[in-house]
């Protein structure tokens, strides 16, 4: 299997757990009951759940005003597509 489709299995799946996760952080948050830490939320973002944390923000409407996660989390998901565009660039020999 290449390396890429690994890493877009991966990143499906990591994306998946993600919003799952971000998901029941909300109904928890909702239901006075006990939350997932930031850190754990931070974490599940930098392995590769930006992507879906930010569409689960938006879409549920959690954590849209909560500093300092908020601008962590979208700087982690720039540097992910920073990442992304360079591979994808070096992998057709732009650079």
């Amino acid at each position: 299997m290449s390396p890429f489709l690994l890493l877009a299995v991966w990143l499906v799946l990591i994306n998946i757990v993600a919003f799952a996760i971000f998901a029941r952080d909300k109904r928890s948050a909702i239901r006075d009951r006990r939350r997932v830490p930031e850190r754990a939320l931070l974490t599940l973002a930098a392995i590769g759940g930006a992507p879906a944390m930010v569409a689960g923000s938006a879409m549920i409407r959690h954590k849209t005003r909560k500093q300092p996660f908020r601008a962590i989390l979208l700087t982690i998901l720039a540097l992910q597509i920073v990442l992304a565009v360079a591979a994808i660039a070096w992998s057709v020999g732009l650079i």
